[in-house]
């Protein structure tokens, strides 16, 4: 297997495995974070304001009856949002590397001073 079949195996792997696990997601603790919980046991919990902006609100899709399908369903969707980002952003960088050591602005590796595999004098 070369490098670069590696590395697809292994981020496939770890999306694989993050969508595996959001199938307990409706199995989680009902009960509240730590900051809410200090939010409401100093009641001050009612002056918190909520983000301007949700992709998916409350941890469920809208439209969605089931209430575990709907959980479920929201942790696909962030998995595969942020493998993608991840993936967009490794890949910008990749490029970017590429360029500039071909423009000669990275310094090149150092060549190896032994003749023998990796490890040996």
């Amino acid at each position: 297997m070369g490098k670069r079949a590696g590395w697809a195996a292994l981020i496939a792997a770890g999306v694989g495995l993050a969508l595996f696990i959001t199938l307990f997601s409706p199995f989680a603790s009902g009960h509240p974070d730590g900051l809410e919980r200090v939010a409401e046991d100093h009641g001050f919990h009612h002056q918190a304001k909520g983000p301007v902006f949700e992709i998916i609100p409350d941890y469920a899709v809208p439209g969605v009856k089931n209430e575990r399908v709907a959980t479920i369903l929201s942790g696909v969707i962030g998995v595969l949002i942020v493998a993608a980002i991840g993936l967009i952003v490794g890949y910008s960088l990749k490029r970017v590397a590429r360029s500039r050591a071909a423009s000669g602005s990275l310094p090149s590796a150092p060549e190896s001073t032994t003749s023998g595999p990796p490890g040996t004098i």
